[in-house]
């Protein structure tokens, strides 16, 4: 425990108040008094600890000078400047996330720069919390050299480079397991990659790595766990004793807040490939990792055409997901030449995203026994919608048609000016974390669902659709089953049925999906005490679009209310069919959907009937 203290209080700092400028609006932090009193060792995590590097971790403009400025698709540094990954850092959504977390529990802040300034922890800027002391290419995110530096913790003989022991032995806590930004990186610049280069490139050390091709790269991050909490043996969280590391260091003895990658290892990808048919992958339609998902591959060069040759299987560094919009708050906040981004590159970048949110499910429609079916298929290899859960949601909407092809009822229907989506007639696919009363009796703050993220421990609703392969025995075990939601072993799909109003003969049906939600923005903004990131993460939301949905799928069905067996005939089968649900009060009998059975819907029915439909 010395030894952990020890390497804790290298890094910590005394913490200031400061003013830092994010574009055009200025930020005043002072540090604040947080909700729990929480140290930073509580939130330590395995890995390279800062500053513990013989050569300096380079910046990414100097990785465009060969990567970059060249017009080619696949150019690396072009395509990840655009992505996520290469803005992380400048997220207003995750600036005004952070102060929250910080207001909520002293130095959670630094659990949260791990990941998205990583260039910035592993310096020794995480400190304060409030990420003041950050400077230059700190705010470049998951920037090249944080990727291609890191070292397999899990030497492997024959297959991990030889050098990745001379960092693996001398590490002090080395992981055990992906997640939690439980980064190694080499100490030399020795750069790590799928590729092999000729024996004569002098440009940088480099080392095959397969490291690089398997998704346990990706899950150092997106695998996250709260450290403060340990799961009891009854399935509740509770805080850890202040002052002291996680007593196990597992992640499954956590408090769950992400398993992206739990998931997928539960999932049939992981027992890959698959054949997608080209849904993912670029040119390659087998796939299985997540970097064959998310860094589609193809022809091209990855360094100018001057210094290298052309590839075929290149993986094109998109890293595409499902944000739909930070990249324009982004460029709307910070110059171009700070991010490399253009107009050009983050349209392209969200397009890329809401092509991939449309290949990420399937929507199947029908009419079943007097009711319209909707069924969703999960065709990725994590639950759908995935990734980070807050203000994150997939929706159905239905817009129920008469003759004329006129609305006359809607389900699941969002106001495109007020940002307001009507939930109660239809299905949202989410995941709802809070707080359990145990945890509203150490804080003061009430029981029931929250966006406090670094406060909740219980998880209310997770009714996102699991991924092919799923068993509820294995998503238990990673912390991950369905909550207010059932599904059956081996289950990736989910059916949801809608009545029939009277008079509707078709029914268009839409798949939205939406990256921030209104009610997770707006408590961003009135729960920051501290700064007006939340301020400015909220004005660029409205000014963006509101975090426009982005459609994932849409179909037409003609209904034909009278075919009430559902056997494409509208006969008096029909009629005795509805008699007998009708005269047994069932819920099918609802013909009208008013949520009575009475004598309204026989008539309706009969009118139907009578209509030939």
């Amino acid at each position: 425990m010395n030894k952990l203290l020890r390497f804790a209080r290298a890094f910590a700092k005394p913490e200031i108040a400061w003013t830092a400028a994010i574009g055009s609006g200025a930020i005043a932090i002072a540090v604040a008094t947080a909700g729990i009193p929480t140290t930073l060792v509580d939130f330590f995590g395995k890995g390279s600890a800062p500053n513990e590097f013989d050569e300096i971790l380079v910046d990414a403009q100097l990785c465009w000078f060969c990567h970059g400025g060249y017009p080619e698709p696949a150019a690396p540094h072009e395509s990840w400047s655009a992505s996520m990954m290469g803005q992380a850092a400048r997220d207003p959504v995750f600036w005004a996330a952070l102060a929250v977390a910080n207001q909520d529990a002293d130095f959670a802040g630094d659990f949260c720069l791990r990941c998205h300034v990583p260039n910035g922890w592993l310096n020794g800027r995480s400190e304060p919390p409030d990420g003041s002391l950050l400077e230059g290419s700190d705010f470049d995110g998951v920037s090249c050299i944080v990727c291609h530096r890191m070292v397999d913790p899990v030497y492997t003989p024959g297959q991990s480079p030889p050098d990745d022991l001379d960092t693996l032995n001398v590490l002090a806590f080395p992981p055990t397991e992906p997640g939690n930004a439980s980064i190694v990186l080499d100490r030399l610049d020795r750069r790590r990659g799928p590729l092999v280069l000729d024996s004569g490139f002098t440009f940088h050390e480099w080392r095959y790595s397969p490291f690089h091709t398997k998704a346990e790269h990706c899950g150092t991050c997106h695998d996250v766990s709260n450290p403060v909490f340990s799961k009891q043996p009854n399935g509740d969280y509770i805080i850890n004793p202040n002052g002291y590391a996680h007593p196990t260091g597992n992640r499954q003895d956590m408090y769950p807040l992400d398993r992206t990658y739990s998931e997928w290892t539960q999932s049939d990808f992981a027992d890959g490939p698959i054949d997608m048919t080209g849904r993912f992958g670029g040119d390659n339609p087998l796939v299985s990792t997540c970097q064959d998902c998310h860094m589609p591959t193809t022809t091209g060069y990855a360094a100018n055409p001057i210094l290298a040759d052309e590839r075929t299987h290149l993986p094109q560094h998109f890293f595409n997901g499902g944000n739909t919009w930070v990249l324009r708050a982004v460029r709307n906040l910070y110059p171009d030449e700070t991010t490399y981004l253009s107009a050009q590159s983050v349209a392209d970048s969200i397009n890329r995203a809401k092509d991939m949110l449309a290949k990420a499910g399937d929507m199947t429609l029908s009419v079943q026994n007097g009711l319209l079916n909707v069924r969703i298929t999960n065709q990725t290899g994590h639950k759908l919608p995935g990734g980070y859960h807050e203000g994150r949601r997939m929706w159905i909407n239905v817009q129920f048609l008469d003759g004329q092809d006129q609305i006359i009822a809607e389900r699941g229907a969002y106001d495109i000016l007020t940002a307001e989506l009507t939930t109660g007639d239809t299905k949202v696919y989410e995941a709802h974390h809070g707080l359990d009363a145990y945890m509203a009796a150490q804080t003061g703050k009430p029981v029931g669902e929250s966006f406090h993220h670094v406060l909740n421990n219980k998880i209310y609703k997770d009714n996102r659709i699991p991924p092919r392969g799923f068993t509820n025995a294995n998503f238990a075990a990673i912390n991950a089953s369905p909550v207010g939601a059932t599904y059956a072993d081996g289950q990736h799909w989910d059916d949801t049925s809608y009545s029939l109003p009277a008079g509707a003969v078709k029914a268009r049906v839409n798949v939205y999906y939406q990256t921030t939600s209104k009610e997770y923005i707006e408590f961003l903004r009135d729960m920051n005490t501290t700064n007006t990131a939340g301020q400015i993460a909220y004005d660029q939301w409205a000014l963006t679009g509101k975090s426009e949905p982005a459609l994932m799928d849409t179909g037409l069905i003609n209904l034909c209310v009278a075919d009430f067996n559902n056997d494409s005939v509208v006969d008096f089968f029909d009629y005795l069919d509805f008699v007998a649900a009708f005269s047994s009060n069932a819920p099918e009998a609802d013909f009208n959907s008013d949520t009575v059975v009475d004598f309204f819907d026989y008539l309706d029915f009969v009118a139907a009937f009578s209509s030939g439909c």
